[in-house]
């Protein structure tokens, strides 16, 4: 994907109307998870819900202004709803549901094929896959050797991470992968400084991973 297909068609009324639209998913998708998920205590406080379709507009509008009305927003735009609800689960219960990690990876490897199918862009498809792959087996190594450190739900959530990195390219993942490490680790730090964590295992570290997804997908070339 050029940035040549990344800056084209983000027109002020278009990033203003996906917005929006960000805003409505955030919502159905809160009230889905709270139907399915009601291990997770029903729908959140009314702060925390303001707050989530606050972000998930915003999100949603950024990732118009980036990516264009390219045939990938779609499935960037499912990325940006469901990290917004993983990262505040991840917070509040230190759990990555997996039906929301499945959610994300069917979904995005739905939409980069339906997307690789109008613009015959099937090499990133295949690296797309392939990042979900190489991110998952990193995470799933360091978790054998550092049980307490990633948890297997950080582990099932490096495949969507990674397959959506590894759609923007190689690089893409590598510094993606890396900046979830260097998020994660400041956060640990921050918090146990704070005297909020105890020990390294009790920071979620799938916002980390999250951020640093979006991070990178935002400052794409």
């Amino acid at each position: 994907m050029s940035s040549a297909d990344i800056a084209s068609g983000a027109g002020p009324l278009f990033v203003l109307a996906v917005g929006l639209l960000g805003v409505l998913l955030g919502v159905l998708t809160e009230l889905l998870i709270a139907r399915s998920l009601p291990r997770l205590g029903g729908l959140p406080s009314i702060r925390s819900r303001i707050t989530t379709a606050v972000l998930t507009a915003a999100l949603c509008a950024a990732l118009a202004l980036r990516i264009g009305m390219d045939w990938s927003l779609p499935a960037f735009l499912v990325l940006g709803v469901l990290a917004v609800q993983l990262a505040r689960i991840d917070l509040a219960h230190h759990l990555l549901p997996n039906a929301l990690v499945l959610a994300l990876l069917i979904g995005g490897l739905a939409l980069f094929a339906m997307s690789s199918s109008f613009s015959a862009a099937w090499s990133s498809l295949l690296r797309a896959v392939a990042g979900a792959v190489i991110l998952f087996f990193i995470y799933l190594v360091l978790a054998l050797i550092s049980p307490s450190g990633i948890g297997m739900g950080d582990v099932k959530l490096a495949a969507p991470v990674g397959l959506f990195l590894g759609y923007l390219g190689w690089s893409h993942l590598f510094y993606g992968g890396a900046l979830g490490f260097v998020l994660g680790g400041i956060a640990s730090v921050v918090l146990i400084s704070l005297k909020r964590a105890g020990k390294s295992s009790e920071v979620a570290f799938g916002p980390a991973m999250l951020a640093a997804t979006l991070g990178v997908v935002l400052s794409a070339a």
